[in-house]
């Protein structure tokens, strides 16, 4: 994958429930860049994410990969993305481990065993999600940015029911996620670390 890669948004308009989120949105994100989107609840930064992962699409507007329309080649986009929304996105009747497994077949044991050490939840790798809480459940998906080889990070709220230490845990790998030209895009109501040298995206009005 080339440094040079970028995401580029372009005149965006979205609705949800009838209800304008934004219009005219443009903005690019490159290789070794995270960008934080802030803005009031309501504002539309979920929803953002969800345009941009494929979940929603827009009324107005396009979005370009890798010099590539998305909406003629996603498949160039997927290839190369990990979205992470704001629920956990769980199967309940899995283990810890089986969940990874699922998403990262090719993934041994230690390495699944290694990721769920770094968000502090490797004691309940052969529990199921079900028994879990829903902060535990929200780790399970973090993990999958330790096994994960893509290049495009769209995390939603990803340091909700995290302690101060586990902040920190996914703070570096952010910026170790950057070091190596990913790119990120995240939602999150908590003050950064300056030394993620994260640009802001504002959604309000």
């Amino acid at each position: 994958m080339q440094s040079t890669l970028t995401l580029s948004v372009s005149n965006l308009l979205i609705e949800r429930a009838e209800r304008l989120l934004c219009k005219d949105l443009s903005f690019e994100i490159h290789a070794g860049e995270i960008v934080h989107i802030v803005g009031e609840n309501g504002a539309g930064k979920s929803s953002l994410l969800k345009v941009i992962a494929g979940v929603l699409s827009p009324l107005e507007g396009e979005l370009f990969f890798a010099g590539e329309r998305i909406t003629a080649h996603r498949d160039v986009l997927q290839a190369q993305l990990c979205y992470l929304g704001h629920l956990a996105g769980v199967k309940s009747s899995f283990t810890v481990i089986e969940n990874l497994a699922l998403h990262f077949p090719a993934a041994t044991e230690v390495q699944i065993l290694a990721a769920l050490r770094s968000v502090n939840i490797e004691k309940y790798a052969t529990t199921p999600a079900y028994q879990l809480s829903a902060g535990q459940q929200k780790r399970i998906g973090l993990a999958r940015l330790w096994l994960t080889n893509k290049k495009v990070w769209l995390l939603d709220e990803p340091f909700t029911a995290l302690d101060t230490k586990g902040v920190t845990v996914l703070e570096e790998k952010l910026q170790q996620h950057a070091e190596l030209g990913g790119m990120t895009l995240l939602t999150t109501h908590q003050k950064l670390n300056s030394t993620l040298h994260a640009r802001e995206l504002s959604l309000d009005s």
